[in-house]
Parts: structure tokens; sequence; C-alpha cells
């Protein structure tokens, strides 16, 4: 069965070492995530989606987000922009955006999902998730930054709709807690796998 693929704000501000809150270890990632993207096959992947956590300088006083760190990924400039390109797939395999301006993917309502390839084409992200599962694909593999904070709330969102989730522990990092310790405290009896090799 084909999975489906989650790459969780791959963004400069998060994983570039000079980046407004860059992850400690993210830098090293970029390299064996392009590898990763690059090698998934069309027969074995259904698509791929990639977040963005988006932020505005007029508004960012008031987002939660506010309270605990400095504004960052501000839509339109540098550290905005995914470090992981759509060009890495292989183009049969469908790619999707989605923009947040919370951690949690999950928590604003009457967000969109976008084709990646062609932004005239969006669907609502509820309806796009029950399609996935309506055409039986159960598998989903998530990685990206950071572990205890937007994948941490990603993974918890697939799983309470019904997927099972598995995270290469090599392929994302965490601010205060690295993702094996996320699993442990957070998601025990959870469908979560967290798997030693990216593959």
């Amino acid at each position: 069965m084909a999975r489906f693929v989650v790459v969780v704000d791959t963004q400069w501000d998060f994983m570039a070492e000079g980046g407004a809150l860059s992850v400690a270890g993210a830098a090293a990632l970029v390299g064996p995530m392009q590898v990763w993207l690059s090698a998934l096959q069309p027969g074995e992947t259904s698509g791929v989606l990639f977040t963005f956590d988006t932020h505005f300088r007029e508004t960012y006083a008031a987002s939660p987000e506010a309270a605990m760190f400095p504004i960052h990924c501000v839509r339109g400039t540098r550290g905005w922009e995914n470090m992981l390109d759509v060009a890495l797939l292989d183009p049969a395999i469908p790619a999707w955006r989605i923009e947040k301006g919370v951690f949690d993917m999950w928590a604003e309502p009457g967000l969109a999902i976008e084709d990646a390839r062609d932004a005239s084409r969006t669907i609502p992200r509820e309806e796009f998730f029950d399609r996935l599962a309506a055409q039986r694909i159960t598998d989903v593999t998530v990685i990206g930054v950071a572990a205890d904070y937007c994948v941490r709330w990603a993974v918890e969102g697939l799983v309470d709709r019904g997927f099972a989730v598995r995270v290469p522990a090599a392929l994302t990092r965490g601010i205060e807690r690295q993702i094996d310790t996320v699993a442990a405290q957070d998601f025990v009896g959870k469908r979560l796998e967290i798997s030693a090799e990216p593959a």
C-alpha cells in the first residue's frame, strides 16, 4: 500500500544555522532530506504535503507563538522559504502545500491544501485527508521540525484521524525534546512508530 508523506516546516528560519528560530542540528538534515525525497518512488508514495509555518509582521504580536518565540517565518521573506524544493520529487508523485499560523496544522478552521505545482487547485484540509482514508491510504511518514512542536501536533492529528504514523528519527530534530522522547511521553499505545532508518 502506498504511503503518504508530510514534510513539516522545513523552512529557512528553522533549518538554517542563521535562521530566526534555528533548531539545533537541523541544518545537517537538509542534505539527507533532499536525498530521501529524491528517492521516493511513485508506486510507493501517494503524495507529499509540505507544511509552512506562516506569519506576518503586522499580526505576529497577537499570535500564540509570540509569547514563546521571536518572530519567524514571515511570509515572503527568506526565512519563510522551504529549503526542500518540490522539484526534488518525481513528477509522478502528487505534491501539496499548506500554510498555517500556529504550531498545530489542524487547529485553524478553514485551511485549504494547495497543489504545489498548480496553485489554482485547492482542497479543504479535512476533505483532503478524508479522501486519503477513502483511498485506503493508511500509512503516513512524517519528517521535519520541530519534533516537540509542529511535528508532534502533525502526528497527533494524523493518529486521531486513524492513520498509522512513522517518523524516521534521523530526519527530525526537536527544540527541547527529540522524537523518541515525544513518542514515549505523548503517544504511548498510539499508532506511532519511530524508526532508526530513514527509508
